[in-house]
């Protein structure tokens, strides 16, 4: 499998065309300029955009959104787990770990913990999925957190409009793509545990696969706490998250089509609510 290099690092200046995005938190962009992290990363057959954009001296502005979209992720995790105790919620404990990424503030973290608990603030904040086709009919699952549905949805038909892309219908999109959970830990720990392999199979893993610096355990949603759970008792700490993977990926070769898919994504991302944007296409 051939590994390339994918930067971790995005402005709009550094000239990147979206590919396969591999980091909880993070955008990851195949760059034709190189700049502060690199991650050798290629899987076929997932495309997935994640929201939070780790950039260089951030400024004040864009930390405080930041951790406005990680306070949300982790009110949503604190309510879906009906837990406020991480040890007792996995989902909550991965929404943690990645605020304590962007270093937000432990006051903030439990703020939103109680949003979620139904503690001093009133909950609000709820899931959406707007199932979606962009430039050239590709599709579109875009993941928001909102408090209104309806003026997210109508903020995200409004960017589709204006670039060649249109809202679908419930379960026109969804079904081109697979809903697999995936375990990330440090390499590192993995090569420390050679004996996990069989394991993590007899667990439910259905691929396992590395990078330079990462371990990706694949599985089926349902089996990642038993996973984790034999990862934890061999003292690896995985994070988990739940990845959309395309079914059967769509390559664009076409520079053109290529900007517009880029710049409708961009202009997605710059909606507050919207989290995460799974597409089947590669480029």
């Amino acid at each position: 499998m051939e590994a390339k290099n994918i930067c971790v690092f995005w402005t709009a200046e550094n000239n990147c065309v979206g590919h396969r995005i591999w980091n909880l938190g993070s955008i990851y962009f195949p760059c034709r300029q190189k700049e502060i992290y690199f991650l050798n990363s290629y899987m076929s057959g997932h495309s997935k955009w994640a929201k939070l954009k780790h950039t260089k001296g951030a400024t004040d502005a864009k930390k405080s959104k930041i951790f406005s979209r990680l306070a949300n992720l982790i009110t949503i995790a604190a309510r879906k787990g009906k837990s406020g105790d991480p040890k007792m919620n996995f989902i909550l404990r991965d929404a943690i770990a990645k605020a304590r990424q962007e270093n937000m503030p432990q006051e903030n973290i439990n703020r939103a913990i109680k949003r979620g608990t139904g503690g001093t603030e009133t909950v609000t904040l709820e899931e959406t999925v707007c199932e979606a086709y962009g430039p050239g009919g590709i599709a579109l699952l875009i993941h928001a957190v909102t408090d209104n549905k309806n003026r997210t949805r109508g903020e995200i038909q409004n960017v589709l409009n204006k670039n060649e892309g249109r809202l679908g219908e419930n379960g026109s999109v969804l079904w081109m793509f697979v809903e697999t959970g995936k375990i990330i830990f440090p390499k590192a720990r993995w090569a420390a545990h050679p004996e996990l392999e069989l394991e993590i199979i007899d667990a439910g893993a259905e691929d396992i696969r590395h990078d330079d610096e990462t371990t990706y355990i694949y599985a089926p949603k349902q089996l990642t706490e038993t996973i984790r759970l034999v990862l934890e008792r061999a003292g690896i700490e995985p994070q988990t998250t739940i990845d959309y993977i395309a079914k059967s990926p769509v390559v664009i070769f076409d520079e053109m089509k290529k900007t517009k898919i880029q710049r409708l994504l961009e202009n997605l991302f710059d909606l507050d609510d919207v989290e995460q944007v799974y597409t089947n296409a590669e480029f």
